[in-house]
């Protein structure tokens, strides 16, 4: 499992670039429980851009995005723009409190969402790829979708934002 887990990093880490691609299409609603235990549904963000972000405790690279990602949630909350990071975590149900821990000990703001059973991360990352981001526009159609990061990736996506924002 740890060779399988360090052959998945190691090809993280080889992706060239964060890889957007274009979206249009209408996203599908879904509810997951946040650490809190508390439901949060997708379309409860309606009339906000929102960026639906994928990781696991075990991927490196998710955890250098998630600094830049706590870093846009909050200063696009300080200047109350419509805007939310939904980080869906795709650990396994028994990680829970090492995401708890995780979370915590960096002092993340944006909501994280448990997709025990990886039915979101199913639909919205069928190849499982991490990081995996989902920017979806105030109309709930995807706009763009990121695989992958690498440092300064997330110069191009705050400008995404900042676009899907302006509209």
């Amino acid at each position: 499992m740890t060779w399988l887990r360090n052959t998945a990093i190691a090809l993280v880490f080889a992706l060239p670039a964060i890889t957007a691609t274009a979206g249009g299409e209408a996203v599908s609603d879904f509810t997951l429980r946040d650490l809190q235990d508390q439901k949060v549904t997708l379309s409860e963000h309606k009339d906000e851009v929102v960026l639906l972000q994928f990781w696991a405790t075990y991927c490196g690279p998710c955890k250098v995005e998630m600094k830049h990602l706590n870093e846009m949630y909050n200063e696009m909350k300080a200047a109350d723009k419509p805007f939310v990071v939904l980080s869906v975590n795709s650990d396994d149900a028994r990680m829970k409190r090492q995401v708890e821990r995780y979370i915590a000990q960096k002092q993340y703001t944006f909501p994280v969402l448990l997709d025990q059973d990886s039915s979101v991360t199913g639909h919205y990352n069928p190849n499982k790829t991490l990081p995996y981001n989902v920017l979806i526009g105030k109309d709930h159609t995807i706009a763009k979708r990121y695989s992958g990061y690498n440092p300064g990736d997330e110069k191009k996506l705050h400008a995404d934002v900042e676009a899907e924002l302006a509209k």
